[in-house]
């Protein structure tokens, strides 16, 4: 039973992360992806100040690396001092190391320039690409909502609502990136595809060898 859920797991990983290739390597090749990109810059982006503008940018933050990492790293932490098991902090921080190591690798090999600045060019010292803030988003808020949903023991009507709300705040996060001109289409698209494919890989792992806590 844990080698299905195991491989089914991987099997979606899998796919996501060939959806991040497929995203790369638009990106690297000029696709009609980049072209879409360039639609989206060109198009009429409001400008939002006073209080509006503040909302906006702490909606923004809700994808911040510090944040997302520090919320995650606390409530494993409560979790596992509740339970009386490590996994739920190893969880997390395999989560934080995995995900900084690949979108790390990634911007730096790309180096991709911000729409901010005027121009879309690779290899050009920007660390846009892919999202940082989509796939802390996606990975960071997905294992928590994880984690309560294993070790809390809620129902599968909780456990739909709380991915539900994973959904909701990364979808949030990229339209709140793409009104303040932070980050281009793609380079979002690609950080909901890794930092799915981590968040599903991470929850295989867990699903594979089971804590003493889960067996019990």
């Amino acid at each position: 039973m844990r080698k299905n859920q195991m491989f089914r797991a991987l099997r979606w990983s899998f796919l996501l992360f060939l959806g991040f290739l497929v995203v790369t390597q638009q990106v690297l090749s000029n696709g009609p992806l980049v072209n879409f990109d360039n639609n989206v810059n060109h198009t009429h982006h409001p400008q939002f100040s006073g209080f509006a503008g503040f909302v906006l940018r702490r909606l923004d933050d809700l994808g911040l690396r510090w944040l997302t990492a520090t919320v995650l790293i606390i409530a494993a932490t409560y979790i596992s001092y509740k339970f009386k098991t490590w996994r739920p902090i190893n969880l997390a921080v395999l989560s934080v190391l995995a995900l900084n190591f690949v979108v790390g690798v990634f911007k730096l090999f790309l180096g991709r320039t911000k729409p901010r600045d005027g121009f879309d060019l690779l290899h050009a010292g920007g660390m846009s690409y892919p999202s940082g803030h989509a796939s802390n988003a996606v990975l960071s808020w997905g294992i928590l909502a994880y984690l309560i949903y294993r070790y809390a023991r809620v129902d599968k009507y909780q456990g739909r609502l709380a991915s539900a709300a994973v959904v909701a705040i990364s979808l949030t996060i990229c339209i709140v990136s793409l009104i303040r001109h932070t980050h281009w289409f793609t380079d979002l698209l690609g950080g909901l595809f890794i930092g799915g494919a981590l968040l599903v890989a991470v929850i295989a792992v867990d699903r594979y060898v089971p804590s003493e806590s889960q067996l019990h």
